[in-house]
């Protein structure tokens, strides 16, 4: 019993004499993490303040300040764990097997990494683009090291991941200044075709928003069970595309009943055998 605590003893003196041989170095890495940490968020302004006084891509912008952000905090940690004594040479061996284990394990967050630097290199789309993507369509609001965040049309944040994003497909509804559109329209066979397409020109040629080069042009697009369908293909810019489409439709309609023309819609004919008695 005597012997057990002598031993117990001797194992406490060695923990407390460990302890005070380590506590200088403990509170300089405490130190230099409060330090690192402070400077870090004075680089970060900095850096912030440089892309905001120059006319940069702000795709770039925000994935170059997570990158910047991310390495520092690694160097950091890796002067703190330096400081409490682990050899240069033992850390880098087990950052090294460390490294490898994380990759095996994180190769997703690796592609995504892969995706946002492709993403960036060739520039499918850029911040403020509309987009479709992966079942998504959005406004861009951010491109990071990892995701792409998009505000949708309810104005929820869609978060997409930029691996699947840069081998997906993707629709840039914003790549170009103007935009096309095909407005179908069903009318009656027993109305007037000519004059059906007369009111959908005119309606075209009063709204100063729909581009009158290219012309807009109609054709009978098909004979349906119930109706003759009609093309409309207009040209709009981006910006004013959809106020001008959805007042088309309201206006096409109203057109279309003072003119007599009917927009058919879908019937069913019953016809009734009479039983024999």
């Amino acid at each position: 019993m005597l012997e057990e605590l002598n031993n117990y003893e001797q194992h406490l003196e060695k923990a407390i004499d460990w302890f005070w041989n380590l506590l200088p170095n403990l509170i300089l890495a405490v130190i230099i993490l409060i330090v690192g940490l402070w400077v870090i968020k004075f680089i970060n302004k900095i850096v912030r303040k440089f892309f905001d006084r120059r006319d940069y891509d702000l795709a770039l912008e925000s994935f170059l300040q997570s990158f910047i952000k991310i390495t520092l905090k690694v160097l950091l940690a890796v002067l703190v764990v330096t400081q409490l004594g682990v050899k240069t040479s033992s850390l880098i061996a087990m950052l090294g097997a460390a490294g490898l284990a994380i990759g095996l394990a994180l190769q997703g967050s690796l592609a995504n990494f892969a995706g946002g630097v492709l993403i960036l290199l060739f520039k499918p789309f850029k911040v403020g683009d509309w987009i479709s993507a992966q079942g998504v369509d959005g406004s861009v609001k951010e491109i990071s090291i990892f995701n792409t965040k998009l505000n949708t049309f309810g104005n929820q944040i869609a978060i997409v991941p930029n691996g699947i994003l840069a081998n997906g497909n993707i629709v840039n509804y914003s790549a170009e200044p103007n935009r096309r559109e095909n407005y179908k329209v069903g009318i009656g066979y027993g109305s007037n075709i000519k004059v059906a397409k007369e009111i959908l020109l005119d309606i075209c040629a009063q709204d100063d928003r729909i581009l009158k080069d290219p012309a807009p042009e109609v054709y009978v697009d098909s004979l349906g069970d119930s109706s003759v369908n009609l093309t409309l293909r207009f040209w709009a810019p981006n910006d004013v595309f959809w106020p001008a489409r959805f007042d088309l439709i309201e206006q096409s309609k109203l057109r279309f009943d003072e003119a007599g023309i009917e927009i058919p819609f879908p019937q069913r004919v019953v016809h009734q055998i009479p039983g024999e008695d």
